[in-house]
């Protein structure tokens, strides 16, 4: 059995290694908030959620997959935690009662293995009631496959055939064997025979047939450790069966732990953006080969969920563009609207919803991030050697239709230098079809850009009011020369002396 929720026809890998990037997409995306808020203190999910959303899908279709199984959670959500509790009860009653792992007994594992199987047998009986209740609900190819999984591998007619083996597997009356006579009278071919059914005191005189049988003296503890011997040969074979059996099942519990572990996490975070008033949108997906980035909305999840309430959304039409730059007031959002960008793209292809009113966007070969680092004592070198340093270790992961964000990145020289190295690389990277967003104070480099008139290149900044207010938007305008430090300055300064 499979669950086969997070893939059509796959499990999914909680041990694949997460991509050489991820340390720095947790730490520039802030993605530790999204994850704790997603886990609620559940070790499992958070495990899961950070490995799904840092590994994410790379084939629209994958996505789409993942996002109906979402949608079928988000409308039935007691049904899915009510699953979810079952795979961990079987986790839980495991480790109380798989006493024969360690006992290499085959009477040992046989036990254990008929114990852990009569409690796989309650399990799966609660997930065939649910099959059987809440099936028709569920509209998604991932849970109406498995809820029909469940149905044919789950039958009562399965039930009964079990349980009954199950019951004569405890041998109450003993274990019935046959054996051969090998080389030198050795007994050869054990064979664990089917118990008989027990005849009344009537039906053993009329048939007559003669019992052979002998008996050992209490104190005879060699006869017993040999007898002992011939049974331990005798459920060799089923006991090994057994336990297969029983850990295949686990298996599958453990699967569909992992596996709805993901959805709990989205339910979690879907449950904490509901309370805060913020919209969310399952976002369309388009090809990687297209340029199709438009939202209405859009807003940084981590800064709400830190801060508590709703923060302000942006709408930009990216459609067919291979390059944004983002310039404007400092203090402006800018540095905000670009962790948006880069978590709503994560959150998409990892098929969950996305923190917009709506969002259509093309899915990416990579998804990496430049932003500046502040100086500090384990730095070898300085602070624009560190930067090309990783812009270098960048250039070695990516690939055509890779995204690569930049925040104030190269700005560790004069201008002139900064922006001839940014204008070079981000030329370059254009050059290979990779996706760039660039949030920058360099006047002379986004200039460069904005007087070639390139149809493929977006400029937006920061808003700013008349009276130097930041509306912590962004909309489409050409660079500006000046990034309104005097407005920073007469808030923090002039208006803190006149208090």
């Amino acid at each position: 059995m499979k669950a086969f929720l997070m893939y059509r026809d796959r499990d999914f890998d909680l041990q694949q290694p997460l991509p050489p990037n991820a340390p720095a997409l947790i730490q520039d995306l802030e993605l530790k908030t999204l994850f704790k808020a997603m886990a609620l203190d559940d070790d499992l999910v958070l495990q899961v959620v950070k490995q799904a959303i840092l590994s994410g899908l790379s084939e629209p279709d994958a996505i789409r997959y993942r996002q109906g199984v979402l949608k079928d959670c988000l409308k039935h959500p007691a049904i899915i935690r009510e699953m979810y509790r079952i795979s961990i009860e079987s986790i839980t009653n495991k480790r109380k009662r798989w006493l024969g792992i360690f006992s290499r007994s085959p009477s040992g594992i046989l036990y254990s293995a008929v114990e852990m199987l009569a409690m796989f047998v309650e399990l799966l009986q609660q997930l065939r009631h649910i099959a059987d209740e809440h099936a028709g609900k569920f509209e998604s190819e991932g849970l109406t496959a498995f809820f029909a999984m469940i149905e044919k591998e789950l039958a009562d007619d399965y039930f009964a055939v079990v349980q009954n083996h199950l019951k004569e597997l405890k041998f109450r009356d003993g274990v019935l064997l046959s054996v051969e006579l090998g080389a030198g009278n050795e007994g050869t071919g054990y064979i664990l025979g089917k118990p008989r059914q027990k005849k009344n005191w009537i039906q053993r005189v009329l048939a007559g047939s003669p019992v052979y049988s002998f008996s050992i003296h209490p104190r005879d503890d060699h006869g017993a450790r040999v007898l002992g011997d011939l049974k331990a040969r005798g459920l060799n074979l089923v006991a090994n069966a057994l336990a297969q059996a029983a850990d295949h099942i686990d298996s599958f519990f453990e699967m569909l732990r992992i596996e709805l572990a993901f959805y709990i996490g989205c339910l979690n975070l879907h449950e904490r953006l509901v309370q805060l008033g913020e919209p969310v949108c399952f976002p369309q997906v388009a090809a990687a080969d297209e340029r199709r980035h438009s939202f209405h909305g859009l807003y940084d999840i981590c800064l709400a969920l830190t801060m508590k309430r709703q923060v302000v959304g942006n709408e930009v039409n990216a459609d067919h563009k291979d390059l944004v730059i983002i310039t404007g007031a400092n203090q402006g959002g800018k540095s905000t609207f670009l962790r948006s960008i880069g978590l709503a793209q994560l959150m998409m292809q990892s098929g969950m919803f996305a923190p917009a009113e709506s969002l259509c966007a093309n899915v990416c070969r990579g998804l990496f991030t430049h932003y500046r680092r502040k100086e500090d004592a384990s730095m070898k070198s300085g602070k624009l050697d560190e930067e090309l340093d990783r812009m270098s270790d960048i250039v070695d992961m990516l690939e055509p239709h890779s995204v690569v964000l930049f925040n104030e990145s190269f700005a560790a020289t004069n201008e002139r230098e900064g922006s001839e190295i940014a204008r070079q690389i981000v030329s370059a990277l254009l050059e290979r079809q990779i996706k760039v967003f660039f949030v920058t104070h360099q006047y002379e480099f986004a200039r460069g850009f904005h007087s070639k008139r390139m149809g493929n290149a977006l400029f937006v900044r920061a808003q700013r009011k008349a009276g130097g207010g930041r509306t912590y938007k962004v909309v489409e305008g050409e660079p500006l020369e000046t990034s309104y430090g005097k407005d920073l300055y007469t808030r923090i300064f002039e208006t803190g002396s006149q208090q």
